[in-house]
């Protein structure tokens, strides 16, 4: 009969374990989802800044580049030395 009493103590330890394990799980989970929503925070931070970013079209010169205020001024265009 005591060897029904060891199962039963061994069940009910495996049961302890289990819900602890089940409420650490849930804190992991808790956490990753946490994380995962700053991701995409930041990842819609980012999709704006580079919605913010306007590059030259192809083929068209920028007016606004080096050496602009000097062409603007009348004077020759930087050369490249090298």
């Amino acid at each position: 009969m005591l060897w029904v009493w060891v199962f039963v103590g061994i069940a009910f330890v495996g049961l302890v374990m289990l819900v602890g394990y089940g409420v650490w799980l849930a804190h992991k989970l808790s956490d990753v989802t946490g994380e995962v929503g700053v991701l995409l925070d930041r990842t819609g931070e980012l999709a704006d800044l580079l919605g913010q970013i306007e590059l030259p079209q192809a083929g068209v010169p920028d007016r606004d580049g080096p050496g602009a205020a000097a062409a603007q001024a009348g004077d020759p265009a930087p050369r490249d030395i090298g």
